[in-house]
């Protein structure tokens, strides 16, 4: 099957809604934030032919493949963003993501970029390359996330990568929930962005009104 080079906002989120990944009511995000919007990118995941074509779409905005089409998601802005113009291609050369969510989306994208696929772990509350991981010096990593929501897991997974040596030229995300908040010192693009309001479970309408939070992903 052959996959689009780009997919748009609209046709990435189509995806989701196609596969009931993308829920409403009120949800307890890994954060221990709450919310009236949870995305489950498993349910999307799971299917071969959408775990390709976005992780082609992701991989297509760091290596410069294929004109953007009219919709096409552009890299946000923040810190160390690139001015306009700047030349897309970045020599990626191993992309990192955080388990368990980000492994399938470093996968699809390392193999369209023809790379190295590899994940991290926690171990005793600190994110590590586990399993016989390396990074040599200077290799160039691209670390990329199925959802960003503060982008606290994606810093961590940053961190890991500097700490060995390796250099982040960038970081990719399917959804970035986050509304553009979550800010990062190189560039960052994501296929969709998803506006969700989020509470402190303190301070959280939805428990106020007696509503009961449930957390549909994989961790309690």
């Amino acid at each position: 099957m052959t996959t689009p080079a780009r997919l748009t906002e609209r046709e990435t989120l189509a995806r989701y809604e196609k596969r009931g990944a993308l829920l409403r009511g009120h949800f307890r995000l890994t954060s221990g934030l709450h919310s009236d919007v949870y995305l489950q990118s498993a349910l999307v995941l799971q299917h071969p032919e959408d775990a390709a074509a976005l992780g082609e779409a992701l991989a297509a905005a760091f290596s410069g493949k294929g004109a953007p089409s009219e919709g096409s998601p552009l890299p946000l802005r923040g810190p160390g963003a690139p001015s306009e113009g700047s030349p897309l291609p970045l020599r990626v050369q191993a992309v990192v993501a955080p388990a368990i969510g980000g492994i399938l989306v470093a996968h699809e994208v390392a193999r369209a970029l023809g790379v190295r696929a590899l994940f991290t772990e926690r171990e005793n509350g600190v994110m590590r390359l586990r399993r016989g991981f390396t990074l040599s010096p200077g290799e160039r990593c691209l670390v990329v996330e199925d959802v960003i929501t503060t982008g606290g897991s994606t810093r961590e997974v940053v961190q890991c990568v500097e700490a060995l040596g390796g250099v982040v030229v960038g970081v990719g995300s399917l959804i970035d929930r986050s509304g553009g908040a979550a800010a990062f010192t190189v560039r960052h693009v994501a296929l969709a962005t998803v506006s969700a309001a989020t509470y402190q479970p303190d301070a959280c309408p939805l428990c106020q009104a007696g509503s009961v939070a449930v957390k549909p992903g994989s961790r309690a």
